[in-house]
């Protein structure tokens, strides 16, 4: 059996490969002479190595998201798509509660005063008592519920599938009612078909005024220029902003320079604990695959996640 993995050499896969030809390599293309032979690839297969693995079984997505991953080749492929997710979700729980309070308190005023040796001391908000929704309650929007609840929030959530269990979400409800009543929206939900520009204009015009935007999972959940005009209009309060619709994020774009919008560079989940997360669903998944089990994170194409 012959695995291929994109990366470092680790430890806690090579003590899960029992059994197994595990080669790491740095990029894909330095295991052509196996293309044929390979049954597993951890890491993004591209559709013209695809067409000449036809021994390729299984495929693991480095990534909690799988956007990249799905190709129309992929689509079409008997072989079995694995993702990361879950990796992530506590470093991104925490990064939306850093935004939130950041927003909420006003801190680029505080670093501006900082920067100018200026006491400026004024009346700012707490997040006890105030709404966030939560749109997406997989393993990072599960993770902010509860971050919130410590936060004393209420938590209004929306998911696909309603019948899962959703701990420390007070309620679910539909989005337009999320979008009216929250005072942070936060979007936690992968970039598929479905989701893709469903933050439009309606969207933002339903937002209180005084509300703010928040998105930690994938760019294009928004539509950019919707984003905009609600933020240069005054529409929406403000917005932090993780992941983006274009990245790197341009230059020239103008949400580096809104007074009103956080920016980070789609680094919320760099963290030490999401690559040992990974590592750590790599190597277990790695175990099942040779052992013949049922793999953990299989990716329903259809539904892009």
């Amino acid at each position: 059996m012959k695995i291929v993995v994109v990366g470092k050499e680790s430890p806690a896969v090579l003590a899960a490969s029992d059994g197994a030809e595990v080669r790491f390599v740095d990029s894909l293309d330095d295991a052509a002479d196996i293309f044929g032979e390979m049954e597993a690839v951890i890491g993004r297969v591209r559709p013209e190595v695809l067409a000449k693995a036809p021994r390729l079984r299984w495929v693991h997505s480095p990534s909690a998201g799988v956007d990249a991953d799905l190709t129309p080749e992929m689509l079409a492929s008997p072989v079995v798509l694995t993702s990361s997710a879950g990796n992530g979700g506590i470093s991104l729980a925490e990064h939306s509660i850093l935004l939130m309070l950041m927003l909420n308190r006003d801190v680029p005023r505080w670093m501006r005063a900082q920067a100018d040796h200026r006491w400026d001391h004024f009346v700012h908000s707490e997040l006890a008592g105030l709404t966030v929704g939560i749109y997406g309650l997989g393993n990072s929007g599960i993770d902010l519920a509860q971050k919130a609840k410590a936060f004393h929030m209420r938590v209004l959530g929306v998911r696909r599938r309603p019948e899962l269990p959703t701990p420390y979400v007070d309620e679910l409800v539909e989005l337009d009612r999320l979008l009216a009543e929250s005072d942070f929206v936060v979007v936690t939900t992968p970039r598929t078909p479905s989701t893709a520009g469903i933050i439009d204009r309606d969207a933002f015009a339903r937002m209180k005024k005084s509300a703010y935007y928040i998105c930690i999972s994938r760019g294009g959940i928004a539509d950019d220029d919707a984003l905009l005009e609600a933020l240069q209009t005054g529409q929406i309060a403000g917005a932090g902003l993780d992941a983006h619709g274009v990245e790197p994020l341009p230059a020239e774009s103008p949400f580096w320079s809104l007074p009103n919008v956080i920016v980070t560079p789609h680094n919320g989940a760099t963290s030490t604990g999401t690559r040992r997360r990974s590592q750590e669903i790599i190597a277990e998944n790695l175990r099942r695959f040779i052992a013949g089990e049922p793999l953990n994170n299989v990716v329903d194409k259809s539904a892009g996640y």
